[in-house]
């Protein structure tokens, strides 16, 4: 059994790779400069050796490897003691993709926004038809109730993120990942900690893209911006969209989908593949995004792995999603409370608009947290605004970053002001302090705002456990 340590390893992709190794029979050890709940407690409850801090002494009994995650700078003794004393050392992708998608199919969900819903659905559609795949996803899934599974079959899911390697390995995660089939739900610049400009960040999906085989298949939804790069792939490309969505010319998705008004908490919607109408169907998940990533989960099984579509659609109604994506967390007094992990502006709007649709009864009342390393510079300043004209009523919290130069900071007050400019000269915005102290008024607010009917949505990429915790405990109190 050989012997594998992790640095960094209760970061979420490092500690569900963790999970997996152990899964697949290796004595897995990891650092990491504390271990809290939840992760430090799962670590533990999988069978991994966990060693507080950063010291080259975690390596003196010798690992045959030792990945080091992109949290670590150049200068963590830990992994300066790998590679100056000559251990095998690799970045996490690169791991994975020599341990285990060398030996089986790699399914490969990437782009800026529902890669991480799409993945876990790929997942779910592969098991309910009998495949047993391994995944490995940005977030736990709820049919599994885990982030990562090694199955005995032939594919492995994997949630294909643009974000850098490790401090050795300048490149992008999914460029390892050995993808023969994959999908490309969208591309807008994001991670501007990374990707300075607009260029740098299309050029990390066009690297992934021309990593395709010439055998392998890439499903892209018809927007231009996605066109554009599926255009140049090596391989066979199907492309997807709902029935409303504007393709640029000459490009006809042969996978569409046409919503039809939400009954009883599920979407509607007829299915068209190669331009005939394949029947009526049902998917679980709220909002025309979620439309699309099922549609492309679909597609991606049925070109790619030759499911059936009937068998497809079935299993679709059984999916439960993903926690912290659109998660119902409470319930009382009238009252839904939902967390989702929406920090870019298009996510918020879109997640906004399909809670909308699915609770149109009542007010809608969202609490923005920019957490992000892109959220929380200007880089939106001025589409944050419109991006919650979905909402009644809007709370933003202040800054969840607290190293960012302060010319290049998102003003928190100026988005605030901006939504209220945009509505009918109400206070329909306001700044909502919610740390430490500030906490149990940051609740005191909401409960006093809410009224029977409203749904709530909290919205973070990072965490407001405690706030959401405490509101949904006046809720089933009754307290709204």
């Amino acid at each position: 059994m050989k012997h594998i340590h992790l640095i960094g390893v209760a970061g979420t992709g490092m500690g569900a790779f963790a999970g997996l190794l152990k899964a697949a029979g290796y004595r897995v050890t990891g650092s990491d400069v504390a271990f809290y709940p939840p992760m430090g407690d799962m670590l533990k409850a999988w069978g991994v050796e966990t060693l507080e801090g950063y010291d080259a002494a975690h390596l003196a009994s010798g690992p045959d490897c030792v990945v080091v995650g992109n949290v670590c700078r150049r200068d963590n003794p830990e992994a300066r003691a790998a590679i100056d004393g000559g251990l095998a050392y690799r970045s996490f992708p690169k791991a994975l993709g020599e341990l285990f998608l060398a030996t089986r199919r790699s399914f490969v969900v990437a782009g800026t926004h529902g890669k991480t819903t799409t993945t876990a659905l790929v997942s779910w559609l592969l098991s309910a038809l009998g495949m047993d795949p391994s995944f490995l996803v940005g977030g736990v899934t709820r049919n599994f109730d885990s982030s990562f599974r090694l199955g005995k079959g032939g594919a492995f899911v994997v949630e294909g993120d643009e974000y850098d390697s490790a401090f050795f390995e300048k490149i992008p995660k999914f460029w390892s990942y050995r993808a023969q089939c994959a999908i490309l739900t969208s591309v807008e610049h994001d991670h501007i900690d990374i990707y300075p400009d607009p260029a740098s960040y299309l050029d990390a999906f066009r690297g992934f893209v021309s990593r395709l085989p010439p055998d392998g298949l890439l499903v892209a939804h018809c927007d231009p911006a996605v066109v554009e790069i599926a255009r140049k792939a090596p391989c066979k490309v199907v492309y997807y969209g709902l029935t409303t969505d504007r393709a640029p010319e000459g490009v006809v998705p042969s996978w569409q989908a046409a919503p039809i008004a939400p009954s009883a908490g599920r979407q509607p919607f007829e299915l068209f593949i190669g331009g005939s109408l394949a029947g009526r169907y049902f998917s679980p998940l709220m909002g025309e995004h979620n439309l699309r990533n099922a549609l492309a989960a679909m597609a991606l099984l049925a070109e790619g792995a030759s499911l059936p579509v009937a068998g497809l659609t079935r299993a679709l109604l059984d999916f439960k999603g993903v926690r912290r994506r659109q998660e119902l967390r409470a319930e009382g007094g009238g009252v839904f409370l939902y967390e989702d992990f929406a920090h870019h502006p298009t996510a918020v709007s879109e997640t906004l608009k399909a809670v909308r649709h699915h609770h149109g009864g009542g007010r809608l009342i969202a609490v923005f947290e920019p957490r992000s390393a892109t959220a929380c510079r200007n880089l939106h300043q001025h589409d944050y605004p419109a991006a919650f004209d979905a909402a009644d009523r809007v709370y933003v919290t202040p800054l969840g970053r607290s190293n960012i130069a302060e010319a290049e900071r998102l003003d928190v007050d100026r988005v605030v002001a901006d939504i209220n400019a945009r509505g009918d000269g109400g206070a329909r915005a306001s700044v909502l302090p919610v740390g430490g102290d500030a906490l149990p008024a940051a609740v005191a607010t909401l409960r006093a705002a809410l009224r029977p009917g409203d749904t709530v949505l909290v919205m973070t990429n990072g965490s407001l456990e405690a706030l959401i915790v405490a509101l949904g405990d006046t809720l089933s109190k009754g307290g709204a």
